[in-house]
């Protein structure tokens, strides 16, 4: 199914539009430095950067990350990456000229996200390009996140189009579950935070794009 003027496009962030990964891995490692444990290389942190603060606290402190200590170290890391979301945080390549290309079709597109509605909105407004989105879905904007459907189907509401004339773009399995769940064609950004470990096929995304220009193959022009 091409995309049309019809159509809609949702993205992911982290992973997706964003590179946000070593403004989490810094956040990470200033929590290891607190508890006097070995800081970590951001080649090891960089594929869990889409599991947010569970997974890359899971990685950090391993069997010392349970429940008895999980909450107080989950604040300690929101806390840390609190005190600066965006000086590290930079657009994937080619973002900036497709959501260009995205706005001179007049197809709208919507930012659907597990990141917390306080850090989705302090990063936004220092990346102009993202700020043209129609709408923007945080996890904790309804009472479900991904890999649940209903964030997609809500923005897909706010931008008054229907859920099967949409496209979801993300680079995790949820994102491509909560797609598949809404009834739109998902696309796997395979540019973004994957491991060795994860089995893309099996995910059975309907495309898999490499760069985020491949998208543009997708337009119907």
């Amino acid at each position: 199914m091409p995309i049309s003027k019809k159509s809609a496009v949702l993205f992911d962030l982290d992973g997706t539009l964003l590179d946000t990964a070593p403004s989490l891995h810094t956040a990470l490692n200033k929590v290891l430095r607190l508890h006097q444990r070995p800081e970590l290389e951001l080649h090891l942190t960089r594929p869990l950067a889409s599991h947010g603060a569970t997974g890359l606290l899971r990685l950090g402190f391993g069997e010392n990350f349970n429940p008895t200590t999980r909450d107080e170290l989950r604040k300690q890391f929101l806390d840390a990456y609190a005190e600066d979301v965006s000086s590290e945080t930079n657009y994937f390549d080619g973002v900036v000229a497709m959501l260009s290309s995205l706005q001179q079709a007049d197809i709208p597109y919507a930012i659907v996200t597990n990141k917390p509605t306080q850090f989705t909105h302090a990063l936004l407004p220092d990346f102009a390009a993202l700020q043209q989105a129609g709408a923007v879905v945080c996890g904790d904007t309804l009472h479900v996140a991904k890999p649940d459907p209903a964030p997609l189907l809500y923005a897909a509401e706010q931008l008054g189009i229907t859920a099967q004339d949409c496209w979801y773009v993300g680079d995790a399995e949820r994102d491509i579950q909560a797609g598949k769940g809404a009834g739109m064609q998902t696309v796997l950004a395979t540019y973004g935070y994957l491991s060795d470990e994860d089995d893309i096929q099996a995910w059975q995304a309907h495309y898999h794009i490499e760069h985020a220009n491949d998208l543009f193959a997708l337009l119907g022009k």
